[in-house]
């Protein structure tokens, strides 16, 4: 039931995409294959991306613990905890929320999950302690090679009381939290195990309070630094925990700190580093169900983030659109706005259409929850090849996709192809060919382009857009599949 000051711009933007006709089973089939190579640690017999092999199985062994399994961040060798967090959290995020049309895909997407909760449990077996890194991410970046040849350093990075750092624990009790909901019913044990740990380490990084950019700041930046404080992490993980446990004391916490811990700031962001968006988001539903009316202010940020997204209202300096009609925002790897912004607007669209709401943005008008989806599946339709280049940024979908993505495993011979070890600069051979990767990172979705030109150069060199991320793909799964039960747009209408 939206204005007429919504619905026209909105229908101008929408048009570049009405000829996409998507497959959105089949790329959230590759969306989760993506994280299989990713893996770190012994593959089990069922691994599907058949040119990874083992790697990292000394992980952790010169601080006398197993740190094997977790995922690589992206392309090089290096197991980030802070990203990782995220990533497993939004997995969790879509299952839960649209798990019912993940469909025939559902068991894959929890073996992803449980890939990294398994290695969260590892990470956090030591009370207050949280081990979030595992390589020397300089060294690392040094060199050009597989993750089965790797000789660099396999250096570990922990937090603890001397050397807080409550973002990184913080975002890992989210992660914790998130997953114990998705296998309440498929494993109840594991649940449980998950949410008492969730819990303890919720507790470790609310206690030692500090960042672990400023504990670790030589090992941690500038590749994962945290910018924006850990005060959002407090607040999401508290929010996560009373989602998964239903008490009380983190209702309390959320309302006790909500001023102190800032959680009206920076609304627009949402992200690995910054939560604020995702926080209200996700308590906004406590209010929408008609569950907890306190939090009435979480539900108010919650809409004037979904104005600031909306093609004709939004005039917000740090969101943008291309021609071709892809959101972005200043800076690298774009495509993980896209996709951690386009999994809210869907996600508070639901809550909204569940409760017969609306968004109001003032003078500008009000959207109807269809609209906010709308929005969500432009930006799903870009990613799959609805755009000026009629190119696919998700490798493997679609006639035309990105060939030589920033990736060492993927742009290396495989194991199988060249079993003779390939070492650190002998690989750079790999990264300045101009031929196309040999090994297919399937489902990997990359950086994408970074401005208002949607200009995309298939190239290595260029990081900033050739570089997949798991972070880009976990949101784009609970979005993939959803659209893939409802792709749609007239089911919608009656919202």
């Amino acid at each position: 039931m939206g204005v007429s000051v919504v619905v026209l711009p909105l229908l101008l933007f929408l048009s570049v995409a009405s000829a996409g006709h998507h497959d959105y089973g089949d790329a959230l089939h590759k969306s989760i294959l993506f994280f299989e190579g990713q893996r770190s640690g012994r593959l089990p017999p069922d691994q599907r991306l058949r040119w990874r092999r083992d790697s990292g199985l000394r992980d952790g062994a010169a601080a006398g613990v197993d740190l094997t399994g977790g995922y690589y961040d992206a392309g090089d060798n290096v197991k980030f905890g802070f990203p990782m967090a995220f990533t497993a959290t939004l997995m969790s995020w879509g299952l839960i929320d649209f798990g019912r049309t993940f469909g025939p895909h559902k068991e894959e997407a929890r073996k992803a999950v449980r890939w990294a909760t398994d290695y969260f449990m590892k990470v956090t077996a030591k009370p207050n302690t949280v081990y979030v890194q595992v390589g020397d991410a300089f060294k690392d970046h040094m060199c050009w090679e597989r993750p089965e040849d790797m000789d660099t350093p396999r250096t570990v990075y922990k937090v603890d009381p001397s050397h807080p750092g409550s973002d990184v624990a913080a975002e890992t009790a989210a992660a914790l939290a998130a997953g114990s909901i998705v296998f309440r019913e498929a494993d109840p044990v594991y649940s449980h195990r998950l949410l008492d740990r969730a819990m303890a380490v919720f507790k470790f990084a609310d206690r030692y309070r500090g960042a672990y950019s400023s504990s670790l700041h030589d090992a941690v930046c500038p590749c994962y630094c945290d910018f924006d404080g850990y005060q959002d992490e407090l607040l999401w993980a508290a929010a996560w925990l009373h989602k998964a446990s239903r008490r009380r004391e983190y209702r309390e916490y959320i309302k006790r700190n909500e001023v102190v811990l800032g959680a009206s700031e920076s609304i627009n962001e949402f992200g690995w580093d910054n939560k604020h968006a995702g926080i209200n988001v996700l308590i906004s539903k406590e209010v929408l169900m008609g569950k907890d009316e306190y939090f009435q202010s979480f539900r108010v940020n919650a809409n004037n983030f979904m104005c600031t997204l909306l093609p004709g209202i939004s005039n917000h300096p740090q969101i943008q659109y291309s021609p071709g009609g892809l959101l972005f925002k200043v800076g690298s790897s774009n495509m993980q706005h896209v996709t951690s912004l386009s999994f809210l607007l869907l996600a508070y669209s639901n809550y909204l259409s569940h409760a017969g709401a609306h968004v109001s943005c003032g003078s500008s008008g009000t959207a109807a929850p269809a609209k906010l989806r709308q929005v969500a599946k432009r930006q799903v339709d870009y990613i799959l090849g609805d755009n000026p280049l009629r190119m696919s940024y998700m490798v493997g979908y679609g006639p035309r996709f990105p060939r030589r993505i920033h990736h060492r495993g993927s742009s290396i011979p495989s194991m199988a192809a060249h079993p003779a070890r390939i070492g650190c600069k002998a690989g750079t051979a790999y990264y300045a060919s101009a031929a196309p990767n040999p090994n297919l990172l399937v489902g990997a979705v990359v950086g994408g382009p970074t401005d208002a030109t949607d200009a995309f150069p298939d190239t290595r060199s260029v990081f900033q857009q050739s570089e997949p991320t798991t972070y880009i793909n976990a949101p784009l799964m609970g979005l993939l599949a959803y659209f893939s039960a409802h792709p749609n747009p007239a089911e919608w209408a009656d919202d």
